[in-house]
C-alpha cells in the first residue's frame, strides 16, 4: 500500500466508512466504491484489498475511461496471437494477472454495454475467453468497481446493465464528501503540509494561521481531498520557511488576465487597446508618473474582475492581503 497517502480522519462519517470497509474486506464478493472526484476511492480500494485474505496477492488497477473500447477489451481479457493487426504473441489480460487477488476497475460507468456483458460473465462465473480465442479460462478474482455517477439512474436509462449492477453491488461503500467531514480538514491539511515541508527539505512547518484554518473549514471543496492537498501544498511552498501559512489560493486560475471561453479574443483586444491608450507616451516622460498610473490601472482592473473581493484580488495579483490594503491606501482606491 502507498504509505505516503493514508486515509486520515476522525469525523463520524469517515469512521463509519472505514468500519464498512473493514466489515466487507474479508469476503471475496464484488464491491462498488462510489464517491465524488477526489474523495479517496483508490485509497479505499487499497485498504479493502490489504485487509482481505488476498492481501499477499496482487492488486491490479485499470481506469476504464482511459482506453478506447477495443484496447480496454484487450487489457481486461487479453488476446491470442493474430487476434488483430499487431497481435504477435499471446497477451494476458488484467483478469489473468489479478488471479488470486483483486481487480480494481475505476470509472466503470464509462464501459460500453458490450464489454459490460463480458464483464458480467467473469464476475458471475469466473470465466473468460481472450480476444481472438475460444478457450475458456477460469480466474479467481475479486472485482471492485468505482464510480462518481449515479449508477442506478444509469441502469434505469439503459446506459448501464442492471444485471451487472446487481452482481457488482453485493455492498456499496459511498464515500462522504469533504464538506461533510469538516473536523477532518485540519488533520488532512497538517498531513499534506508536513509532506510538502519534507519535499522542500525544510526543518519544520510553522503551522496555519487561524484565518487560514477558518477559510479551509468554510470552503465547499468541490474537488474534495485532492483539491485540499493541492491548495495546502501550493500555500506551503509559497510561504516563507519560518512563517505560518496565512494566504490560501483556492483557484489557481484566478487572474485579471484569465482567458474566458466566450469572447476571449475580443476581451484580449480590448485590454490591449486600453493598455496602449494608457501607456502611449512620448519619450522622454515622467517615469514615476507612468509607473503610478500603470499600478493604479492594474489594481482597479483586478478589483473589478474579482467583484471588489479584496482577498481574491490580492491572490489574483500575487500579493498578500496586507500588501493590497497598502496599495489601495496609497492610491486612495475604493476596495468596496
Amino acid at each position: 500500500m502507498n504509505h505516503q497517502q493514508k486515509l486520515v480522519g476522525q469525523s463520524s462519517a469517515f469512521l463509519e466508512t472505514l468500519e464498512r470497509v473493514s466489515q466487507v474486506a474479508p469476503l471475496s464478493r464484488p464491491v462498488l466504491i462510489v464517491g465524488e472526484r477526489g474523495t479517496g476511492k483508490e485509497m479505499t480500494v487499497e485498504r479493502l484489498h490489504f485487509l482481505s485474505p488476498r492481501w499477499e496477492s496482487v492488486l491490479v488497477k485499470l481506469n476504464c475511461a482511459a482506453l478506447p473500447e477495443t484496447l480496454l477489451e484487450s487489457e481486461l481479457f487479453g488476446y491470442e496471437p493474430g487476434a488483430f493487426t499487431g497481435a504477435g504473441k499471446r497477451h494476458a489480460g488484467r483478469f489473468e494477472r489479478a488471479h488470486g487477488g483483486t481487480l480494481f476497475l475505476d470509472e466503470i460507468a464509462s464501459m460500453s454495454l458490450r464489454l459490460q456483458e463480458k464483464l458480467l460473465r467473469v464476475v458471475e462465473y469466473g470465466e473468460l475467453e481472450r480476444v481472438g480465442g475460444n478457450t475458456t479460462i477460469t480466474v479467481d478474482v475479486r472485482v471492485v468497481g468505482a464510480a462518481n455517477v449515479d449508477l442506478p439512474a444509469m441502469a434505469k436509462r439503459g446506459e448501464f446493465r442492471a444485471d451487472l449492477l446487481d452482481r457488482l453491488s453485493f455492498d456499496v461503500i459511498t464515500l462522504p464528501p469533504l464538506r461533510f467531514r469538516k473536523s477532518d480538514i485540519p488533520l488532512l491539511a497538517e498531513q499534506f503540509a508536513l509532506g510538502m515541508t519534507r519535499e522542500l527539505q525544510r526543518e519544520y512547518f510553522a503551522g496555519f494561521s487561524d484565518t487560514a484554518l477558518s477559510r479551509m473549514k468554510t470552503y465547499p471543496w468541490p474537488g474534495n481531498v485532492r483539491e485540499l492537498k493541492n491548495v495546502v501544498e501550493r500555500a506551503v511552498y509559497r510561504a516563507a520557511a519560518d512563517e505560518s501559512v496565512t494566504e490560501l489560493e483556492f483557484d489557481p486560475f484566478a487572474s485579471p488576465w484569465q482567458p474566458h471561453e466566450k469572447n476571449t479574443e475580443e476581451a484580449g483586444q480590448q485590454l490591449e487597446a486600453e493598455c496602449e491608450e494608457r501607456h502611449s507616451v512620448e519619450i522622454p516622460g515622467d517615469f514615476k508618473v507612468h509607473i503610478r498610473d500603470y499600478e493604479q490601472m492594474l489594481l482597479q482592473r483586478a478589483l473589478e474582475q474579482n467583484r471588489y473581493n479584496q482577498r481574491q484580488t490580492a491572490q489574483a495579483l500575487g500579493l498578500s492581503y496586507d500588501q493590497l490594503r497598502g496599495y489601495l491606501k496609497k492610491y486612495r482606491l475604493s476596495g468596496k
